[in-house]
């Protein structure tokens, strides 16, 4: 029965930064289900937000965040993130870190939606979130025990206490590991959709492993949908990060329409909810849409990922339009944690994307994600290193075969048309009805599983959370930033109002 002081499920960027502080007082093991380069950090294009200009301020910041998440975020929250994300990044920089800068040795600070000031980091041009995860792999001390291909599969809780996870190897051995402390970092759920910006691997595993321990999840309506991923072929080989609208590029259709004209104060630069549904209405009118980059100079030596990633799918940059649709990207809700990561269970933590801090509300604003990540794992690891460890009851935990493998379970494929179709950017009721309804039956509550096979198991995940999402989306009857349903359109109206209203505020006092 393997034993260490923490277990984290996942190798994102959370998760490396978690380890990095955590190893250096306590042992350290991370799973992840494929290798420690699937990750949706590693696919981070855009970068980091945070007040670093001289004419930014972390309540600039704050507003911004706010308004983007239509007024459902947890405040407290957000004055964490906004006050302590600069402390952390200039701790980084002195380590190392290096983030990209002018010909002057300043750092470039660039712009992206619904952000008041240029307040984004980027590193590698358009490869911020690789170059963050290189970094931090490099603070792992020999602590750290990396145990790749080797899927978690469920929560050990004993006593109302988590005590470790179950696992199931390539050769389909499953593995009890114990610890003192377990933390889930597996990322969203960008997978169960038909279009996504996420990792192959990224489908929700978190939260339905939190769900069948009984944790407490939140706000799982919240989907957001990034505007602008690369469109060939009928499929998403990836995206164009926002990053190409701030420094210009806008969005047409084959004709050359501008189709944020009218729509928004700000156009291009529009929260993403916004965008995205703008962008939907044309494609479900017939159109198509491109990103429109000829007035952006050098591209490629700025956007070099974004260069080769267009390229390598039959994408020509010189011909400056770049044909997208929006897919699923972030979500705002998860397991719900406190302000040291908590969750509702002793002894089991969520960070990054697998939680809900209460910090993106109902929309997450451009480029906090990453800085989520950092500001909570570092706060986190503070309050692990702080607690005495309790002794572990290595017992024997009853465990159960859910009945439903000897089902047919709905394939991926059937999963994600489903979720994108009646779950996506726009939703109603009588379509979330069914598919509630077609879900349900293979929604597994209960103690510990024993998996057949890891394919078996990411299925079950996946049809935990899509029932989970759009059970939420059932019960929340407005629109509110990523939720969108069109039998209560009206209700987002006064949201948006105040977006508004605070973006022309801030546009007047700049000009």
């Amino acid at each position: 029965m393997p034993k260490s002081d923490v277990v984290i499920v996942g190798s994102g960027l959370a998760a490396l930064v978690a380890a990095s502080r955590l190893c250096m007082e306590k042992n350290v093991i991370i799973f992840t289900k494929l290798t420690i380069n699937n990750s949706n950090s590693m696919l981070a294009q855009g970068g980091v937000a945070a007040a670093f200009a001289e004419n930014d301020s972390w309540n600039s910041h704050f507003e911004d965040t706010v308004n983007a998440g239509c007024h459902h975020n947890d405040e407290t929250a957000v004055r964490t993130l906004v006050q302590y994300g600069p402390h952390f990044i200039r701790e980084f920089i002195e380590k190392g870190m290096i983030f990209d800068k002018d010909s002057l040795g300043n750092i470039q600070l660039g712009q992206e939606g619904a952000h008041s000031n240029r307040r984004i980091l980027h590193a590698g041009g358009d490869a911020t979130g690789k170059a963050l995860i290189q970094f931090f792999k490099q603070k792992l001390s020999t602590n750290v025990q990396m145990i790749e291909q080797e899927f978690a599969v469920d929560l050990m809780i004993h006593e109302g206490r988590c005590i470790g996870v179950k696992t199931v190897n390539q050769q389909g051995q499953i593995i009890d590991y114990y610890a003192n402390h377990v933390i889930l970092a597996t990322g969203g759920c960008g997978g169960l959709y038909e279009h996504s910006s996420n990792d192959e691997t990224v489908v929700g595993d978190g939260y339905a492993m939190a769900f069948r321990a009984g944790a407490e999840l939140v706000d799982m309506e919240f989907v957001q949908f990034h505007p602008t991923l690369l469109y060939v072929n009928g499929r998403c080989p990836g995206l164009i990060s926002e990053a190409v609208r701030g420094e210009g590029a806008i969005l047409v259709t084959k004709n050359g329409r501008r189709i944020m004209e009218g729509v928004h104060p700000l156009l291009d630069l529009a929260p993403r909810d916004i965008v995205s549904r703008a962008i939907y209405e044309e494609v479900r009118n017939g159109e198509t849409v491109y990103l429109d980059i000829t007035m952006i100079e050098n591209f490629t030596t700025r956007f070099p990922t974004i260069t080769d990633l267009c390229e390598k799918n039959g994408v020509s940059i010189t011909e400056g339009k770049i044909p997208i649709v929006p897919g699923a990207h972030f979500m705002m809700g998860g397991i719900r944690v406190n302000e040291n990561s908590q969750s509702s269970i002793p002894g089991l933590y969520a960070v990054g994307e697998a939680a809900c801090t209460g910090v993106h509300g109902a929309n997450r604003l451009a480029s906090n994600s990453l800085l989520e990540g950092i500001v909570f794992s570092n706060l986190m690891a503070d309050y692990i290193l702080q607690t005495e460890d309790r002794p572990i009851e290595m017992t024997s935990l009853s465990t159960s075969r859910a009945s439903l493998y000897s089902r047919n379970l709905p394939t991926k494929s059937f999963i994600q048309k489903t979720m994108m179709n009646a779950v996506g950017i726009v939703r109603k009721k009588e379509e979330l009805e069914k598919v509630v309804k077609v879900f349900e039956p293979y929604v597994y509550h209960g103690p510990s599983i024993h998996p057949s096979n890891q394919e078996q198991i990411e299925l079950l995940n996946m049809v935990t959370t899509a029932w989970l999402i759009a059970s939420s989306a059932l019960e929340r009857e407005e629109s509110r930033g990523g939720h969108f349903r069109l039998d209560f359109p009206e209700t987002i109206l006064s949201f948006e109002k105040k977006r508004i209203t605070q973006v022309l505020k801030k546009q007047a006092v700049v000009n």
